[in-house]
Parts: C-alpha cells; structure tokens; sequence
C-alpha cells in the first residue's frame, strides 16, 4: 500500500530480466507470493546477483517500498534464500541493523551484521548478561490492568530483542530493556540526591524575622496565590533543614516566580546572610534590580546591581559594599560569578533562566561562601513532568500553577498575511487607547545578515503603517550596543513610543504592563515554547491583551499544529507536554547536553508509563536501603559499580 515504507515478503522469483542500454542498465526480478507481485530492481553489481536471483527460487526480501507507474517495487533489497525453517514461519521476525552505502559496499549490509549478532549469540551465556534487577524489583504491578506481572530476564529479554520467536515475546523484551534504562536512570539520580542530601551541609535559616514579616504586612502589593505559598513553604522548609537547598521552580509566563524570590531573600537577610539574583542579560537584571528596588523602597536594606557595562565607580562601592556585607541583595548578570566578587556572608544565590547558566557556572556561586549557599534554581519555561524526572531529577522541583488575580489570558489568533491591513487597524486602534505594541521578528543565527535585512525592512513597514509624529517607534536587536538597546527599551518602558520592533531579545522577563498587542512576524519559524515565551510579554497588567501570529498561507502539518495549540490554550505546561511530544526530547532547550536523555531504546514521550513505573521501583528501592546494602540489592549494587567510569561507545563520533 503507499505509505508503507519498509516491507519484508517472503516469494517466489517468477521473471529475471536485464533491461535498458549501456546508461540505464538495471536488472529487474518479479517476486510473487499468495497476495500479488513485487518487483525488485537493482542498478549495480547486476552480474552477481543474476547469479544468485534465478527464476523459482524463494527468498525473504527486505527494503523500502517505492511505486513506479502504480506497482509496488523495491531498489537494492536486502535479501537471502528463503530456508524450510524460514518457509514454515519460525524465526519469521527478522531483525533490522542499521548499516551505511560504504558498510554495504566491504560486505557488511544489514544482514551481514544480523549473521554476526547471532554468531555472537550461539557463543554468550547468561551469565555473560547477568540480572541487574532485584527480585522485589522483577515483579511488577501492570498499570493498565492491575494484574502482577513479572519482567523477562536480562539474557532472555536480549536474545528475544534480536531475534524473536514471536511478536507479544518481542514486545515483553523491549518493555524490559526499557524500563531497565528508566529505572538505572532514576536509581543513579535517586543516589545522587541523597548523597546530597546526607554530605552536602547547609546554612540554617532558623527564624522568620522583622524584614520578611514587616515587608509581607506592610509592603506586598497583591495576596499570595495557593501556589506562591506552597512553593514558600517548601523554600522555608529546604532552608531550615540544614542542607543546601537546590530546588528548581517553575511556573508559567507570569505567575509570581520574582516575589517568591524576593521573599526567600528577606528569610536569608533575616538570618545573617547577604542573597544574590543572577539574570541571563542586562535587560533582565535591570529590570529585576528595579522592581525589587521599588517594592523595597520603604525598607532599610541595600540593593546593588552589578553587570558587564556597569560603570566602575559604580562596580566599586557594589563590590566594597558586598565584602563588608553592606549589600543585603546583589543583582546582575554573569559578572557575579568573577572571581572580583567577595560576599562577606553570601546565604542564598538564586538563578533566573536556568537553562542559560550550565552546570558548571552554577557550581561557581558555591564557592562564593564557605559553606555552599542555597541554590534556588527558577526557569519560565514549564517543564513537562517526564522531562523534569529525568533530566531535572537531581533538583528537588516546585511549581508554580496559578495566575495572580487580575491577571487576564491573552486572546490569541492565527492570520494569513493577506490580513495584515487589517492587523495594523487593530493596532491602531488599540494605540488611541493609550496602549502599546509589540512587533517581533524571527532570529535565525544561520543567517544573520538575512535577519539583519528582513528586521530593517519590517522596521520600514511598520514606519509606513505607523508614520511620524504621530506614533513613535523603539527598534531592539542583537546588533545593537548594550546603551542603545537600553536607551531604546527605556524609551517604551516609559511610554515615550507606542510600538517596539524587536527581535527574540525580548522574549525573557521584560515587562510593560501597558503593553496589550503582541504581534509576531512569521510565526511559523518560532518554536512552541518560544512563542508561548514571547506572548507572555503582554497580559501583564490587568487590561485585556491579544497575540497576533503572522504566518504565510503555506504552512507545514506541524506548523499548522502549533498554531492551533497556541490559539487553543494559554496554559504552559500543556504546551510544554505538546513541544515534547513534536520535536522529542532531544531538541528541547538545556536537554541537548544532558546525558540522561541518551536512551538507546526508552523515549520519554512515548513510553510515559514506563518511566513512572521505573520511577516508583527506583524510589521503593532507594527508601528501604539507601546504601543498597541489602542481599538482594546486590545484583545492582555490582552492576552499577562495573558500569561506572565506562566508555559510552555511542558517543563516540
């Protein structure tokens, strides 16, 4: 049928015929079997195969399925003489290897590799693949049916993967070999915590004092949400452990993750200690430092902001201030972690936009405090939960799911560019209301020069649409000094223009309440979460906002679907759920380097219930016996130990 890719058929040869001159020759064989007929082409080594193809022999074929002039037809099949065994159907599940042209070509096709995986296979023995399970671990619970159910041994579970004697003996193997990759994952991040938990001390924030408590009576603009409390609860309880606190909290565009953080920074000042806040970029520092400085300005404490461009007297007091323990709060970006920046009592270090920050930098602020300050890890890009299992597992993780009251959802829609006359009416229109809006153009590194010129281009249109002197326009790119991307951001931050063309620099953490349109130029050549990202920049006050995606009338299916979610939904962890099931775990943001995600077999989105299953086995298993000192845990205990320090031979390029 069409849309079969590969075929594997078991037939007679009923015709062999060399066809074509001396340019086009090719040898074509007929394969017939019960259901029609199937042709088998091959443009090389044509000589040696009319040698082996002869009218009535049987074989097994294997290949991708094409069509020519309507019938079925397969080019360079793999194929092999069909044996009485093979005839009668045992073994009939033929394993598929991956090989390459130049693989084929010194005789080692996927076949070929296929005879020597079972070469190898009449030479092992179980004990060459030992179990790694323990017995408490072997039996399971199936979730879809309840029913006690028992996993295959390893050796088993191996030869059954390779070459199967049946489909449902096939599927159990894979299952098994899946959840074991889960569950050593879970197992490995499950020790890493506790080791943590049990080696890594912390200071103790024992009290909440005068600072926090008059600031959340006199001084918090709004009532918290459920959700804001509940994540303080678990930051309060963390730091007065007596362990370093690492938690990651996510939340949706929106949802109050800076107050949270402010007020975990009143705990560490009520308690002797100085807090820092580090932000990807300038704009985002500047705009945390003022925020936080405004809700303080009341209060007696000193809040400093520290960046690349700051300028050096002003560097100077921050650093004098922050070695005497002067500074309550240090704010900035990277240029916290310079070795220049000595903190007296350095109690909590807080990361915005973790997945900008690597493992490494973030293991800088530890050594800024002779016992390693609390870490409190905060990302707006919601998670989804498979993905925080796995590649968050060794952070403790808090979500933040309500919206504060007052707060609207965006409207958002999908237009066709033959609609942009009647965008830039809405435009208008919304602008004699005294809002502002915001036009976004694509950022692809590739091609920065083209970007360049298609931003320039977009700035003129948007000039036509939008003459002077009666709008004025902020343009912010990459390209620009840091003083002009500022002076510019400033300009509509005050008010001062009605309409910021910008590229993606914006898409983190800027926030114009008064801002109500976000329209983006060609949607379609954003990300789901990057578009999620930026339309969060509007709805940030309590007027009612709208997100306008622009996309040319060719679309792609999965284009076409990302902008039915985003007109569907508001909501970011759906989103999340959906980009992951889209571009797979391995194109998310901050997973590329992530070694957890490296499944030879198990996929995190499409065996979900594996991973929670292998997830509680792992977390059983780690209550009972942390140390894995238990007889029965024995089995792991060895395997995990000849596993450690391995080469893992499938990084190897």
């Amino acid at each position: 049928m069409p849309g079969v890719e590969f075929a594997q058929v078991a037939g007679r040869i009923t015709s062999v015929n060399v066809l074509g001159d001396k340019r086009t020759r090719r040898l074509v064989a007929e394969l017939k079997d019960a259901s029609g007929t199937l042709e088998l082409v091959w443009f090389q080594g044509i000589n040696g195969i009319q040698k082996l193809v002869q009218v009535g022999s049987e074989f097994l074929v294997y290949g991708r399925v094409g069509f020519f002039q309507g019938s079925p037809q397969i080019s360079h099949p793999e194929i092999e003489s069909l044996t009485s065994q093979k005839a009668e159907g045992q073994g009939s599940l033929e394993p598929v290897y991956g090989t390459t042209e130049k693989l084929k070509v010194r005789g080692l096709g996927g076949r070929q590799i296929g005879k020597l995986t079972q070469a190898l296979f009449v030479q092992l023995k179980e004990k060459d693949l030992p179990e790694n399970l323990p017995e408490s671990v072997m039996e399971y619970t199936d979730p879809a049916t309840g029913q006690t159910k028992r996993w295959m041994g390893r050796f088993a579970a191996y030869k059954q993967a390779h070459f199967p004697t049946g489909p449902e003996l096939y599927r159990e193997a894979v299952a098994r070999l899946k959840f074991e990759e889960f569950f050593i994952a879970q197992l490995r991040l499950g020790l890493i915590k506790i080791r943590r938990h049990r080696t890594s001390t912390g200071v103790v924030f024992s009290q909440v004092g005068d600072t926090f408590n008059q600031f959340y009576t006199s001084y918090l603009p709004f009532e918290l949400t459920g959700a804001q409390k509940r994540v303080l609860k678990e930051i309060r309880r963390d730091t007065g452990s007596g362990r370093q606190m690492n938690r990651l909290v996510q939340g949706d565009v929106g949802s109050g993750k800076t107050i949270v953080a402010l007020l975990a920074m009143l705990l560490a000042v009520d308690n002797g200690y100085q807090a820092c806040m580090m932000a990807p970029t300038e704009i985002l520092s500047r705009q945390h430092f003022e925020g936080i400085s405004a809700l303080l300005k009341e209060m007696k404490l000193e809040v400093r902001l520290l960046t690349g461009s700051s300028k050096s007297k002003v560097r100077k007091e921050a650093l004098e201030g922050v070695k005497e323990g002067r500074v309550h709060i240090l704010i900035g970006t990277h240029a916290i972690l310079e070795d220049t920046v000595q903190f007296q009592r350095l109690g909590l270090a807080i990361v915005d936009e973790q997945h900008r920050f690597g493992v490494a930098q973030r293991a800088r602020l530890w050594k800024k405090a002779e016992i390693p300050p609390h870490v409190l890890v905060m990302t707006a890009t919601p998670i989804p939960r498979t993905l925080a299992m796995t590649a968050y597992g060794d952070l403790d993780y808090s979500v933040i799911d309500e919206l504060p009251p007052g707060r609207q959802p965006i409207s958002t829609v999908h237009r066709f560019e033959d609609r942009r006359p009647q965008v830039m009416d809405f435009i208008r229109h919304e602008l004699a209301k005294g809002r502002q809006a915001y036009i976004i153009f694509p950022l692809i590194e590739e091609s920065e020069k083209l970007d360049y010129e298609n931003l320039m281009k977009g700035y003129e249109n948007v000039k036509a649409w939008f003459p002077e002197p009666k709008y004025w326009i902020s343009m912010v790119h990459g390209r620009q000094t840091n003083e002009v991307r500022d002076t510019n951001m400033q300009r509509f931050l005050a008010a001062e223009t009605q309409i910021m063309v910008a590229t993606t620099v914006i898409e983190v953490g800027v926030n114009v309440p008064n801002a109500t349109v976000m329209v983006i130029e060609s949607a379609e050549k954003f990300g789901l979460s990057q578009l999620h990202q930026l339309r969060g920049r509007v709805g940030r006050g309590s007027d009612k906002s709208f997100c306008i995606l622009l996309t040319s009338p060719k679309l792609g299916k999965e284009a076409r679907e990302r902008m039915n979610i985003l007109t569907e939904t508001n909501n970011g962890f759906k989103i999340a759920e959906k980009d992951l099931e889209i571009r797979g775990p391995g194109d998310i943001e901050g997973t590329r380097q992530s070694g957890l995600l490296n499944f030879k077999l198990a996929n995190i989105v499409q065996d979900r219930e594996l991973l929670e299953l292998a997830r509680e086995s792992a977390i059983l298993v780690l209550d009972q016996d942390q140390e894995l000192e238990k007889e029965e845990n024995q089995v792991l205990k060895a395997y995990l130990q000849a596993q450690h320090g391995k080469t893992a031979w499938s990084k190897i390029s």
